[in-house]
């Protein structure tokens, strides 16, 4: 098993994790960091992926206390994330980083296959998952606008195109942290405060 961890990513004065949603787990080091916070309030906070449950319900809670755009960025051993943004009085979006990898993780499987072992590999597996890596890269181009769009709401962006935002999207990547990094700095936002330092932890 790879990296699977849940990034929240807003901007606020106070301290991210300070917010009610995370009193369960504020003082667990076993559950939640915070990382190097970006320039301008922006904080990252690093959850066990077991942690958090309905990532649309604390995405939606962390915009409404910050007030401000947030986004989170739940990764699955390592090499797929799928990435949810939303800012106050605007529509949420979405969007997948490694689509190869998405596809193999949400592709149908028949109710008929018993070991998804043997199904992995088949014509059958591979026809199933490019179709829905067709899917998921159809809805690139709109993720792309809409993910510009949302950081043009927090000050970033300018001089961005969404063609740009859309290479990301398309990259083959094999650390979708990285790639989830990539795409932060691509939309404008500044990089951590301190590049040089170690994983900060505070909690």
């Amino acid at each position: 098993m790879g990296y699977s961890r849940v990034l929240v990513v807003a901007r606020s004065q106070r301290p991210l994790l300070d917010t009610a949603l995370f009193d369960a787990v504020r003082d667990d080091r076993d559950s939640v960091v915070t990382l190097r916070p970006r320039p301008g309030g922006w904080q990252t906070a690093e959850f066990h992926h077991e942690v958090l449950d309905d990532l649309d319900e604390v995405l939606r809670e962390v915009v409404h206390w910050t007030g401000a755009p947030a986004c989170v960025a739940s990764v699955h051993d390592g090499d797929v994330a799928r990435i949810l943004g939303l800012a106050p009085g605007a529509g949420r979006w979405e969007a997948w980083l490694n689509v190869g990898n998405a596809a193999a993780l949400l592709m149908h499987v028949p109710d008929d296959v018993d070991d998804t072992g043997e199904y992995c590999g088949t014509a059958e597996f591979e026809a199933a998952k490019a179709l829905t890596r067709a899917e998921l890269e159809a809805g690139i181009p709109d993720a792309s606008r809409a993910a510009l769009a949302w950081a043009r709401s927090a000050g970033f962006g300018e001089g961005v195109t969404a063609d740009a935002v859309e290479d990301v999207l398309r990259s083959k990547e094999t650390c979708a942290e990285e790639l989830f990094a990539i795409l932060l700095e691509r939309l404008g936002f500044p990089a951590p405060a301190d590049p040089g330092g170690a994983r900060a932890i505070a909690v």
